[in-house]
């Protein structure tokens, strides 16, 4: 640690951290919060900048407020609880708009209101560590520490759904009673509309009694518990024996979406709804016009595109995401207005996109290393316009540069969707047209 010293905060960064200057340096503060005057102590410096901890608040802001959850500031889950509602959205946006200035060196004809939703018990989908720590007494379960490995001390999660927080205490206790409590490095969760699941990545296979204990806690607190012993696919039920009817809906599009408990899916359903409902708007898709969607997942867009009564063309790298979205398609009887096909969208080129054949319009939703192959490949017939949903504002602005300044596109609007309030996690929705 280095001495305390007082600063101003102007601004918050990418990870929601403080910004301050001194002499010419760029200082980042844990902690703090826009208009603030705090002290800090510098626990890290390089030429450029520093970084530090807030250490007390001499002037507070009237965007703070006390955090809900006992473990914020150290579990690493959350970065932004101390910080009000919208005013995490506008750091978000505000973080959109740098980096497609910066970046992409564009700007959003127009900025789309943000998409919201609840901010506390929202997270239906995540993977918590299991360890059992001698010190501690037990089994710990939870998320790791603020920049660190460890597990976090947890007994309850704010984001978490208030019935899966609840958990915490008798999951801990189960795993400390286990045999091979100590090869059971990982519990995943997945909350459906009408089922709950957990996912227990084993190193060993447990044990009869191991079992039992499972299955009692299964039946105890009505949750189905699956046994995942290599890949997300080696996930199997073990109790109760048959698979969870694990699903969302978007009833707007009258869809049902039928998952596998380690799919992706969005982990907020309620802000997923809306996400869907603004990107169907502004994509805009007609009677017999082409579409496609890239990086289609299990279709969660393309099935309510296919609802439009546009011809759907999903593409996904995924053999298994594409073989549960032509399921869901049946499913939800879409079979003849949409079809899937695996392909390696981070090393299409322009042959291949042309192979495709044209389309009218484009839905891209790309994991975090964005679509920088796809949007290069559009050269010989380009929709004339994008959707482009993203969960990376940096990867989106620099394919934003490929399409305005390379392909002739116009950034015609732009906005955050909060998938993930109180932490620093920007999702954003973009609308290119040519």
């Amino acid at each position: 640690m280095d001495f305390m010293e007082t600063y101003y905060i102007e601004s918050l960064d990418h990870e929601g951290r403080g910004i301050a200057r001194r002499d010419g340096k760029t200082i980042f503060i844990e902690g703090a919060v826009t208009g603030e005057t705090v002290t800090a102590s510098v626990y890290r410096k390089k030429p450029s900048y520093e970084n530090a901890n807030v250490q007390r608040i001499l002037r507070e802001s009237s965007q703070r407020v006390t955090p809900q959850c006992v473990n914020f500031g150290r579990c690493g889950g959350c970065s932004l609880q101390h910080l009000n509602a919208p005013a995490q959205v506008a750091a978000k946006q505000r973080v959109l708009e740098d980096n497609l200035r910066h970046i992409g060196k564009v700007t959003a004809g127009q900025m789309l209101s943000p998409i919201h939703g609840p901010t506390w018990g929202y997270r239906r989908r995540a993977r918590m560590t299991a360890r059992y720590v001698v010190k501690k007494g037990g089994s710990l379960i939870g998320f790791h520490e603020k920049k660190s490995s460890f597990v976090a001390d947890m007994t309850s999660c704010e984001v978490l759904p208030a019935h899966i927080s609840k958990l915490l205490p008798p999951l801990r206790e189960l795993v400390g009673a286990l045999s091979i409590r100590e090869r059971m490095p990982q519990i995943e969760v997945a909350c459906g509309d009408a089922a709950d699941v957990l996912v227990f990545r084993v190193l060993e296979p447990p044990t009869d009694a191991d079992k039992a204990l499972l299955q009692a806690f299964a039946e105890s607190h009505s949750v189905h518990v699956y046994l995942q012993s290599k890949g997300p696919e080696t996930a199997q039920p073990l109790w109760p024996q048959e698979p969870a009817d694990l699903y969302y809906t978007l009833p707007e599009f009258n869809v049902k979406m039928p998952f596998f408990p380690t799919e992706f899916t969005q982990v907020n359903h309620e802000v997923n709804r809306v996400l869907v409902h603004r990107a169907l708007m502004l994509l805009a898709p007609q009677a017999g016009e082409r579409v496609a969607d890239m990086f289609c997942g299990i279709g969660n867009f393309s099935l309510p595109i296919a609802r439009s009564g546009a011809q759907v063309t999903g593409i996904e790298g995924s053999a298994s995401l594409v073989k549960r979205a032509a399921e869901n398609a049946a499913y939800n009887g879409l079979s003849e207005s949409v079809a899937y096909r695996v392909m390696n969208l981070f090393e299409i080129n322009a042959d291949a996109f042309s192979a495709l054949g044209a389309f009218d319009r484009m839905l891209i939703d790309p994991p975090r290393d964005g679509a920088a192959e796809l949007v290069k490949s559009l050269v010989a017939a380009p929709p004339r316009r994008i959707v482009y949903v993203s969960c990376n504002p940096s990867t989106l602005a620099r394919d934003a540069a490929v399409l305005v300044h390379e392909q002739g596109y116009t950034l015609s609007a732009a906005g955050v969707v909060n998938m993930f309030p109180h932490t620093a996690h920007v999702e954003s929705i973009a609308v290119f047209d040519r």
